[in-house]
């Protein structure tokens, strides 16, 4: 008697088997072809930027005007000053103290200047109060120079602020929603001093710019050694070396020093691989967890119980009921009934093999566990050492 194939299922000839197999390779080929194409390569200009490449902060104190009486009491001396320098620039001389004005509040303003800014260009503004306004709904903010840490002026912000709540209050009642306290002035400052510098002149590129560096967004031993070779395989020349985990130093050629710009075109267009690094992110105030499907839990064994402790406490009054008159002893009485509720219920344990976070939480999901459960659960796995991977709790 000839043995039956294990992958010839009874009932089926051979030839059927065959074209089975034939058929499950190719959904495999299939399979593994998308997944290359989810995880292939990507610019290198995705995964961080040139040194020098950097947004600046910019910041400044001023006034909003034109608040309904919700503004910095009258015995805030900033606000009152602020206001008295405020009007003495338009021949207007009115001592502080004389000021009792809450329709106007002190207000910290804050920018950030972005790399090449130039002159003209427009920047989101962003306004707080900083005395004792309760709110800045329908305020408008007068002109502020913006200075950055260099005591320098780079930018004047000033306008209708847009602010994403309110606060109403009468007779101690508030109604409030969100922060009203704090608004923001879409491209309310305009740039003076423009930071974009020299760096892709062609004019001065000849002696300014013999190498640039690009920096990794995340560093990685692994992607920064692939990123060179990339460059030097895909530019045709020996110009990029790792530096070290985040850091690439780049030769430009002399005959594409006067033409930068081109030359870190095709630098941001080199195709890479990188290296991903197994992260698993938690954030226990909303309950949410982020992993890659691909990292790995080590075989371990997990049970998870709650224990749920209530305190019940009840009070009644024992009042003595008499016909007549009670006896000089006879007080109505407080009693308190405390009643303790103890539920510890045990969820089912299981051991897992060699699987991942995202098999974990589906199996978890499937016995009904909630997501802050399925958090504790996962911080006790790392701890066991099980998890492969980076554990990020926020």
């Amino acid at each position: 008697m000839t043995p039956t194939s294990l992958l010839e299922p009874r009932g089926l000839p051979a030839s059927w088997c065959h074209f089975l197999a034939a058929l499950l390779g190719c959904a495999l080929c299939l399979a593994a072809s998308i997944s290359h194409a989810q995880t292939g390569p990507i610019r290198i200009k995705d995964l961080g930027k040139l040194q020098g490449w950097r947004d600046n902060a910019l910041t400044g104190t001023g006034i909003v005007t034109g608040l309904a009486g919700t503004g910095d009491s009258p015995t805030n001396r900033a606000a009152r000053q602020a206001l008295s320098n405020a009007m003495s620039q338009f021949n207007l001389s009115v001592p502080p103290e004389q000021i009792q004005s809450r329709n106007v509040a002190v207000v910290m303003v804050s920018a950030s200047l972005p790399s090449f800014a130039r002159p003209g260009d427009t920047l989101d503004v962003t306004v707080s109060s900083t005395g004792d306004a309760r709110s800045l709904v329908g305020g408008s903010l007068l002109q502020v120079p913006l200075k950055a840490a260099n005591g320098r002026v780079y930018a004047l912000a000033q306008g209708q602020l847009s602010v994403g709540g309110y606060r109403y209050d009468s007779n101690g009642n508030v109604q409030q929603k969100n922060h009203p306290t704090v608004g923001s002035v879409p491209n309310g400052a305009t740039v003076e001093v423009g930071t974009a510098g020299a760096s892709v002149s062609p004019a001065s590129a000849t002696v300014a710019v013999p190498s640039v560096t690009f920096l990794l967004a995340e560093p990685d031993y692994t992607t920064a050694n692939r990123i060179a070779l990339a460059i030097n395989t895909q530019l045709g020349a020996n110009l990029a070396q790792a530096r070290d985990a985040s850091g690439i130093d780049i030769e430009v050629p002399e005959n594409q020093r006067a033409g930068l710009v081109a030359f870190l075109s095709r630098l941001e267009s080199v195709t890479v691989e990188p290296d991903r690094r197994a992260k698993v992110v938690i954030n226990e105030r909303t309950g949410t967890v982020v992993a890659g499907g691909d990292v790995r839990i080590a075989k371990v064994a997990i049970t998870h119980g709650d224990l749920k402790i209530a305190i019940t406490e009840q009070n009644s009054v024992s009042q003595p009921f008499f016909i007549g008159e009670a006896g000089p002893g006879v007080r109505t009485a407080l009693v308190s009934n405390t009643r303790i509720d103890v539920d510890e219920r045990n969820s089912p344990g299981f051991v897992t093999g060699q699987t991942t976070v995202a098999d974990l939480v589906q199996s978890l999901a499937k016995l009904k566990t909630n997501t802050r459960d399925i958090i504790s659960i996962l911080r006790a796995i790392k701890s066991a050492g099980a998890l492969h991977a980076e554990l990020v709790v926020q």
